[in-house]
């Protein structure tokens, strides 16, 4: 299943990793600390800066419209 990941960061920004699999998600959900958090998308091996949350959303955001 392919959804989209909101990573709320620790300096209150927002990462946005669309179209991904639900894999992703369960990956940085899993992970013990939020410090160095790190999934694997298309085969390779990503790292982010500290992160708060996580959320999973199963349909594409219209970033465009304002939420």
């Amino acid at each position: 299943m392919k959804g989209t990941a909101l990573l709320m960061n620790e300096d209150m920004t927002l990462t946005v990793l669309e179209n991904v699999d639900v894999s992703v998600y369960k990956e940085l959900k899993n992970e013990k600390k939020y410090d160095q958090p790190h999934c694997t998308i298309n085969n390779k091996e990503v790292e982010f800066e500290p992160i708060h949350s996580v959320v999973w959303c199963k349909e594409d955001i219209d970033l465009d419209y304002g939420y």
